[in-house]
Parts: C-alpha cells; sequence; structure tokens
C-alpha cells in the first residue's frame, strides 16, 4: 500500500520531490537565460556588448544613458531676417556659430530656428563641438559631434518654426565655448538671426560642418544665425533662471568676445557661490535680451514686443524656473509721442501673470538713468521715475533689483555714475554690467511663483 503526502493530492513522496527539483531547476535555467539575454545585448554576428563608463560616443551615435536635468545653458532671442540674405539665405555655406556655456553636462540639444524664413530650411549637416581657445573656428577633436533629428541627419524646418534636436553625448564643460555647425544646401530665404552677440562666429564654403581646424571658416561676423537654445543634462543645474530685456541685458556695450554681459556675471555668481558651499541657487544663466526691444511695441528691426515674445523666449525655455525682467526704457525713448507709464507697467503685470501661470518666479529691475543720451528729455526723465516707483512699490513683480539706484550718480541722480557708463550715457561699461549682476542678491532668484487664488 503506498502511503500519501499530507495534502499531496495522492503523489508519491519520491515522485513529489523530484517534480519540485525538475521546477527549481527550470526557474534558475530560464533565469540565467533571462540575464544572458538582457545582459549581451546580442545583434546578428555579435558577441556581448561592452560599454565603458567614460566612452565618448562618435558622430552619429546616440547619447548615453546619464542623470541630471535638461537645462538651459546658453539662449538667444531670434530678431529678425539678416539683411542681404532674402534671395540666397546661406545655401551651400556652413554657419559655425561660437557660444558660451553658463552650466556643464553630459549630453547637449540644440534649437535651431526658421522663424524669418520664407522657405523651409533644409539642413542636411549639423555638429556640435568644444571650441579648441577662445574666439577661433576650430574645434578640440574628440569632442565633435553629429547632431541629428528624429534620428536623421537632416531635417527640414518650415517657414516660420523651429526643431529641437536629439541629444547628443558629449562632455560640456561650463563657462566654456561651444562650436554649433550648420549646413544647408539650398536658400530658406532671410536668414533667422540675432545680431548683437558681441560674438564672433564663422562662415565656410561648402560643407564644412567636421573640420576641426577651422581652416574652411574664411568669413566671420558679429552675428548668431539659426541657432536659439543649447540645453545640456546638467548635475550643476537644477533649473534655467531667464534673462529678459533689451541692449542693456543683450550687453550691446560689452567687451567683444568677453562675455561681459550682465547674464555671464550673474552664471558667475551663480556657480562660484555654489562651489563654495554659499545658499545659491543651481541654475543654469539664458541671455534673452534684444536691443531696442519694448514691452508694448513689435518693431521689424526690434523683434517682436515683449508681450508678444514672452512664451517664446521665456516661457519656452527649458526648465525656467525664474525670469529677471529688466524691460521699458525703449519704450520711453521710441515712443514718438510721450509713452504712457501706467500702460507701460500694465505691460510688466501681464508679463508676471503670464509667469506664474506657468509657475515662474519674477524678479523686475527698475529702470536706469540716461541723461545725456540723445533721447533724453525732462518728460522722458518723469516717465522713467513714475514707471520706477511703481516697480518699487512691490506692486509688479515677486522681487526688486534696484539697477537705478545701482548705477545712477549719487550727485545726479538722471545720470549713469562716470565708471558705470559706456559713454553713451544709455549703456552701462563692462565695470557698470558688473555692477548689474552684482547688484542681484542671489537669494532672490530662489523659491517659487506664488500660488494661484
Amino acid at each position: 500500500m503506498t502511503r500519501r503526502n499530507v495534502g499531496g493530492a495522492g503523489v508519491p513522496r519520491t515522485r513529489h520531490g523530484a517534480l519540485l527539483s525538475a521546477i527549481v531547476a527550470l526557474v534558475v535555467g530560464l533565469s540565467a537565460a533571462l540575464y544572458v539575454t538582457v545582459a549581451s545585448d546580442h545583434g546578428p554576428g555579435r558577441g556581448p556588448r561592452e560599454v565603458p563608463l567614460a566612452a565618448a560616443p562618435g558622430p552619429g551615435d546616440a547619447a548615453p544613458v546619464s542623470t541630471g536635468v535638461w537645462v538651459g545653458t546658453w539662449g538667444a532671442a531670434p530678431v529678425g531676417g539678416e539683411p542681404g540674405t532674402a534671395d540666397v539665405g546661406t545655401a551651400g555655406r556652413t554657419v559655425r556659430n561660437v557660444v558660451h556655456t553658463s552650466v556643464g553636462g553630459t549630453s547637449a540639444r540644440v534649437t535651431l530656428s526658421n522663424l524669418y524664413g520664407t522657405g523651409p530650411l533644409t539642413v542636411t549637416h549639423a555638429t556640435l563641438a568644444v571650441a579648441a581657445d577662445g574666439g577661433s573656428a576650430a574645434a578640440v577633436p574628440d569632442t565633435l559631434r553629429r547632431i541629428t533629428f528624429g534620428g536623421a541627419t537632416t531635417v527640414v524646418v518650415p517657414a516660420g518654426g523651429q526643431t529641437v534636436s536629439d541629444a547628443v553625448g558629449v562632455a560640456v564643460p561650463h563657462d566654456s565655448d561651444i562650436l554649433v555647425s550648420v549646413y544647408s544646401p539650398t536658400s530658406a530665404g532671410p536668414v533667422t538671426y540675432h545680431p548683437h552677440a558681441r560674438q564672433t562666429s564663422y562662415v565656410a564654403e561648402g560643407e564644412s560642418t567636421e573640420d576641426v581646424t577651422g581652416t574652411a571658416f574664411t568669413a566671420a561676423g558679429p552675428y548668431w544665425r539659426y541657432l536659439t537654445a543649447l540645453d545640456v543634462l546638467s548635475n550643476e543645474a537644477d533649473g534655467t533662471v531667464v534673462a529678459f530685456g533689451d541692449s542693456i541685458t543683450d550687453g550691446v556695450t560689452s567687451t567683444q568676445g568677453a562675455n561681459r554681459r550682465w547674464p555671464d556675471v550673474l552664471a558667475d555668481r551663480l556657480r562660484e557661490s555654489v562651489a563654495a558651499g554659499a545658499d545659491a541657487p543651481r541654475y543654469g544663466v539664458v541671455n534673452e535680451g534684444i536691443s531696442g526691444n519694448r514691452v508694448l511695441v513689435d518693431d521689424p528691426r526690434r523683434g517682436a514686443a515683449g508681450l508678444n515674445r514672452f512664451d517664446r523666449d521665456v516661457l519656452g525655455r527649458t526648465n525656467a524656473k525664474v525670469v529677471v525682467i529688466d524691460l521699458g526704457i525703449n519704450d520711453i525713448l521710441r515712443d514718438p509721442l510721450l509713452a504712457d507709464p501706467q500702460k507701460v507697467v500694465d505691460g510688466l503685470r501681464t508679463l508676471v501673470e503670464r509667469a506664474h501661470a506657468h509657475g515662474v518666479k519674477v524678479v523686475g529691475g527698475t529702470l536706469t538713468p540716461f541723461r545725456g543720451h540723445r533721447g533724453y528729455s525732462a518728460a522722458r526723465e518723469d516717465v522713467r521715475q513714475r514707471i520706477n516707483r511703481a516697480i518699487r512699490s512691490d506692486a509688479v513683480f515677486d522681487e526688486v533689483v534696484d539697477f537705478d539706484e545701482a548705477l545712477r550718480d549719487p550727485y545726479d541722480p538722471r545720470s549713469l555714475r562716470a565708471e558705470y557708463d559706456s559713454g553713451d550715457h544709455l549703456h552701462p561699461s563692462d565695470r557698470g554690467y558688473r555692477k548689474m549682476a552684482g547688484t542681484i542678491a542671489l537669494t532672490k532668484l530662489k523659491g517659487s511663483a506664488p500660488a494661484r487664488l
């Protein structure tokens, strides 16, 4: 008589043990097979894949897996169509933009704009590299990467549109120059550009995007073309601060190629403060200043009004946490009549409301003196003072930075202090821009927008 197991459903003890052993062996075998399949990543005729952690991908390779967050490290607002390019654009030439980073990262991506083109912009080749030295078109050879768009090396950007590239795996250092090269075989009409770059970029005849020597780039100019943003996957920053303003933010009187605009100095302060262990936010900085820009009025040569470009140039920036607004002086200077200070203030309040709707904190700057400038008058000075009183009353922005008080002559508050004046009595000198950046208490950049009620 066969003895039965308790609860064994009539299975003999010896057969039960054998069945259990077989099941365990099967589970172990399946687990091992699954592990080998995942780890080896076999393809036709390939063995196990080995990816060193420090290996940099070659041109066209996918970006490595990394940690961090995407932030803006550089930016420039598109202003208009470059004069003289309506017929030929940049057909058959390579544009090499030189831009300066605020924070570093392990991967990068770019935004190309055809906002002012009248036809499709066809880009067949694009590359990114770390510049070999400041101001030149030469690249560090082993940093050159091919840029792709949806996995393809060719992209067509429609007239009035923009495109964001795939992530490119490359170590991007902070406080460094990056080269972004773009080749188009055909014309898209007027070239979308930023005219007051204060940085020399380059042009080569023919397709030269992978030229690391820079020798093909025989033409130079003070513009950024097509490129409007450089983002990085960064462990150095948690978000982006956007500087939004006019020529004073654009830094039109700062030293060429020296990165001495006030947003550049602010980026340096943020990095240095974080490195020193100070209580400062970890932000990349992008500069969205446009020379001649106004709050209320579009200008075909000076870009869309602040009200009309805010969504694109601030809210559209990657991981924007806070915006510093210094805008309004051109509403005073360029109005053929006399600007209504209340309309300017209301326009600034509208920008704040939009920012808050997207969780972006707003820091506002007072308007700086301009006595001695050709546009000065006592009536315009009165408008400036009335706008500044509204800003200082805390009725407009979340935080206030008093640029006016920082830069004005203590003996004539209607004028810039001599050492802060570039000489035109409106725009600051390098020292004045440094003073502006130093006036911003870094703690004012912390926190978030007030909760909406």
